[in-house]
């Protein structure tokens, strides 16, 4: 169905409701069963111990739990300490499911000692605009890559038996006015982008929670949005878990219960009950939805009333901090292979970050870490001898003394590391960036040691992507993002070679910011942000515009070289459905042990889809010795390929060659290949013609086709100009109907309802 505009709640009749209330809870009074629909607290829900319904702990944790120490509070900068995981700008990077679901594992495990019923997480958001201060809770500006590791992330989770609750549904994509801001974004760009990834999750993962996010979609606030939370998320995707609001994002409590929206959190003074109440009495609302959004809750305290509580291991998470982050980290540039550097190098590590590492992003999502190993240290433990010099002031303040004491160390080392990055008051939850620059302190010193000693080599430490003209300058770029509390060692690990980088960027690098898609369209103006861009977010705009970023989607470099052969690609049958096999041979050809990300991409086989260029399919990360090949086998469903056809309100695959290109990012294509595909998708469905639609489309059609060359005798169907056909063909965009308007036309009233008659008999 269409995306709905703002109308009285009885408009959205609910497509999915769970089973009666459990007894006791059934027989509960019916204000009591109102309180259990709003936080008690700010972190936990209420209870009803009579009907043996108990209170549930939520729980902020998208890379690592941040259980308040009060509940009555938001706590940030006061939890109980917890290993501080990879955040996710750096997690993504890993492009490995697998790595995810140890995360969740871990983070599961921690939540569970703490008595965390529920995760909050993971962030889904795509990356609209680099500016977005959140970006660095979100994988991904691709859809595909953020589902898949987001699933993977959540059933570990569940599996220990805590709740995962991905967020922020939907089209939460800046900081800037996100309360009230409202995003306009047409319904195939929704689906086939901002949704993609939620509804990948919910099909794969079967989340027992999910937020509504704080804006408005199309008019309508998320938590009160009934095509959201109703049609798309329980109707289509079959959803049948609780859904909560964010922290403040209710604004009309009987709207949102109405809409499909359980969980009103926190506590709410009282008015959240108050609003329901006066909902039933004016009948927006029933009795009936009540009952449905408590048997949710009640189901969710089924489900993590026995999670795995084993004793948490500190020292064993930190190490798996340390590997997430070590084998996620991208090496951007490596001129000459000057990484590795030998330990028995004299280095001078630069930077006041080394020493004061930014390691997490600042927020709700700011966890109170078990320990932080800081770059410096273990550097200075590492190699044979480092000194130091702190080069500039967090606070930006210019400092001239500390830039020649950097020049003056930089000078007498055989190489320079060189720590860069964005303080924590330049990105953040609540706020926007206001440009992809870094610091100017940073780089004038940064300018300095390079100019003192060409072996620069630079660390960044970032939740977004930055400017990084200043890259040019120097032979080697390791983008460890915010690598959690095992920053130094891991940062160590990769530039000491014990670790070999395989991380590949999960977002696109621009030159600038008038580059980047969403420039022109965003922030937005009188409450509205129009999301022009359309389809075009993130790597498939620059392959459209033909634009050159500075790094782009996908890449990253290794110690070693990987190459590429005997790709085949090719369709065959299955009880599911016809599936696309893809299958290549990888290898090793340096000499060392690493891993490669072999990508996916598609080509649209019909560019007047307004389908991007190329659009990733799939990805596999391959371990390899020295030396050593692999065959990597990619089998995924034709529907994969398919678009949303907004007229037909339904998926569907364009009939026609598809290339297929297997790379080491999305613009280091290996190899390519086609594929015929049968088109038409899951229905086979052609829109159905009629007198408005145009000649374009009459003539595409085959029988609108042979009805128009019936009219003009033998031959007039040719595509040629002697036909009728040919002819019409220059007024293609024109509506069949408004056609009989011109002077001289054949399509006579008489005509046009014979066409019509034709139609309705399907002749």
């Amino acid at each position: 169905m269409p995306i709905p505009a703002a109308g009285p709640l009885g408009d959205y009749p609910r497509t999915s409701v769970p089973g009666p209330l459990p007894g006791p809870a059934a027989s509960l009074p019916g204000e009591e069963k109102l309180l259990l629909l709003s936080g008690e607290t700010f972190w936990t829900t209420a209870a009803a111990p009579a009907a043996g319904i108990r209170s549930l702990v939520l729980s902020d944790g998208p890379h690592g739990i941040r259980r308040a120490r009060s509940e009555t509070e938001a706590g940030i900068g006061d939890s109980l300490p917890a290993t501080c995981f990879p955040a996710e700008c750096l997690a993504a990077c890993s492009w490995d499911p697998e790595l995810l679901a140890l995360l969740g594992t871990a983070t599961a495990r921690e939540a569970a000692a703490a008595r965390v019923d529920v995760v909050l997480g993971p962030g889904l958001n795509i990356k609209r605009t680099p500016l977005c201060g959140r970006n660095f809770e979100y994988f991904s500006e691709d859809p595909l890559l953020a589902g898949l590791l987001g699933a993977a992330w959540i059933r570990a989770v569940q599996a220990v038996g805590v709740g995962a609750c991905p967020k922020h549904f939907a089209a939460n994509n800046q900081e800037a006015e996100r309360m009230r801001i409202d995003a306009a974004v047409d319904e195939r760009t929704l689906r086939e982008i901002y949704l993609r990834a939620f509804e990948t999750v919910v099909r794969s993962a079967r989340p027992w929670t999910l937020m509504a996010a704080y804006n408005k979609v199309n008019g309508i606030h998320a938590a009160e949005n009934a095509w959201l939370l109703d049609t798309v998320l329980r109707g289509e995707w079959g959803f049948d878990g609780l859904v909560m609001s964010d922290w403040g994002a209710v604004t009309d409590r009987a709207a949102a219960l109405a809409a499909g929206l359980d969980l009103v959190m926190p506590a709410s003074n009282g008015l959240g009950t108050a609003e329901l109440q006066a909902g039933l009495d004016a009948g927006t609302i029933s009795r009936d939805m009540v009952d449905t959004s408590v048997a949710r809750l009640v189901q969710l305290g089924a489900h993590t009333a026995g999670p795995v509580r084993e004793p948490v291991d500190p020292a064993a998470h930190h190490q798996l901090a340390r590997r997430a982050a070590a084998e996620s980290m991208v090496l951007l540039k490596n001129d000459g292979g000057i990484l590795p550097f030998s330990p028995d190098l004299r280095l001078a590590v630069v930077g006041e970050l080394a020493r004061t590492p930014r390691y997490q992003g600042a927020g709700s999502s700011q966890v109170t870490p078990t320990q932080v190993s800081i770059p410096l240290d273990v550097l200075a433990e590492r190699t044979a001898a480092a000194v130091f010099a702190p080069g500039y002031r967090l606070d930006g303040t210019p400092d001239e003394a500390l830039v020649a004491e950097a020049e003056t160390a930089a000078a007498a080392a055989d190489a320079v590391v060189f720590f860069l990055g964005l303080p924590e008051d330049r990105e953040s939850e609540g706020f926007d960036r206001l440009d992809l620059g870094l610091p100017a302190s940073q780089l004038d010193t940064l300018r300095a040691v390079q100019a003192a000693n060409p072996w620069t080599v630079v660390v960044l430490f970032n939740g977004g992507a930055v400017e990084t003209e200043w890259s040019e300058r120097v032979p080697a770029v390791l983008e460890a993002w915010l690598p959690g509390q095992a920053c130094g060692e891991a940062v160590a690990d990769v530039l000491l070679g014990d670790v070999n980088p395989s991380g590949k960027l999960a977002e696109t690098f621009p030159h600038r910011i008038e580059d980047t898609p969403a420039f022109g369209n965003y922030p937005g103006e009188a409450g509205t942000v129009r999301y022009g861009e359309g389809l075009l977010v993130g790597y498939r705009w620059y392959d459209a515009r033909a634009v050159a970023p500075a790094y782009c989607f996908g890449h990253g470099l290794s110690y070693t070289s990987f190459a590429y052969s005997s790709l085949t690609v090719r369709t065959t049958d299955s009880e599911a459905g016809p599936l696309l096999t893809v299958e290549l041979t990888v290898t090793n050809a340096g000499a060392r042990a690493g891993a490669e990300v072999v990508q996916v991409y598609s080509g649209a086989p019909a560019p007047a889809s307004g389908t991007a260029p190329r659009q990733l399919r799939a990805f596999s990360k391959v371990f390899l010795e020295a030396g050593a090949s692999d065959t990597v086998l990619f089998t995924l469903p034709l529907t994969a390929l398919a678009r949303y056809d907004t007229a037909a309100h339904h998926w569907v695959t364009d009939a026609g060659e598809c290339r297929i290109d297997v790379g080491s990012s999305s613009r280091d294509i290996r190899l390519t290949g086609t594929v015929e595909l049968p088109g038409a998708g899951s229905t086979g469905e052609r829109h159905p013609l009629t007198l408005n639609s145009t000649v374009s489309e009459w003539l595409a059609d085959p029988q609108g086709r042979q009805l128009l060359g019936g009219m003009g005798g033998a031959g007039a169907g040719d595509a040629g100009p002697s036909g009728l056909a040919g002819a019409l063909a220059m007024m293609g965009s024109l509506p069949l109907r408004r056609l009989a308007r011109f002077p001289g036309s054949p399509l006579t009233p008489e005509v046009l309802a014979g066409l019509e008659q034709a139609l309705a008999s399907g002749r």
